[in-house]
């Protein structure tokens, strides 16, 4: 069975800094990309930052020097470092994992953890 388990979030500051945590099991974790998504309420799921099974990784635009993703194949996790919070990165945070075998793509979800970011 796959699971994939967000923790870390919570009630921060503006400029503030939370760090999220994605435990992943039932997979081969070092083979699957992975992915930071939020959602905020009224719109839809977006990317936040994403990093490859080599290590690469890419961030959206608003979070660019702000942000930092990174995964630990030994621990099977993969982290999220938030900085600067403002409240624009108010939403629910979820863990993806993804990879794609012989056109078979493999991808699943965590449940998610609330970030909101308010004074």
């Amino acid at each position: 069975q796959v699971q994939l388990v967000e923790s870390g979030g919570g009630l921060v500051q503006p400029g503030g800094s939370l760090r999220l945590a994605c435990v992943c099991s039932g997979i081969f974790f070092s083979s699957y990309g992975m992915g930071w998504y939020r959602q905020a309420p009224g719109k839809q799921r977006e990317l936040v930052a994403e990093i490859g099974a080599s290590g690469s990784t890419t961030y959206t635009e608003s979070v660019k020097g702000r942000f930092t993703i990174s995964r630990d194949n030994a621990q099977n996790t993969v982290h999220l470092e938030m900085n600067s919070l403002n409240p624009e990165d108010t939403a629910v945070y979820y863990c993806r994992a993804r990879r794609s075998v012989n056109r078979t793509w493999y991808d699943y979800w965590g449940q998610g953890t609330q970030v909101t970011v308010s004074s």
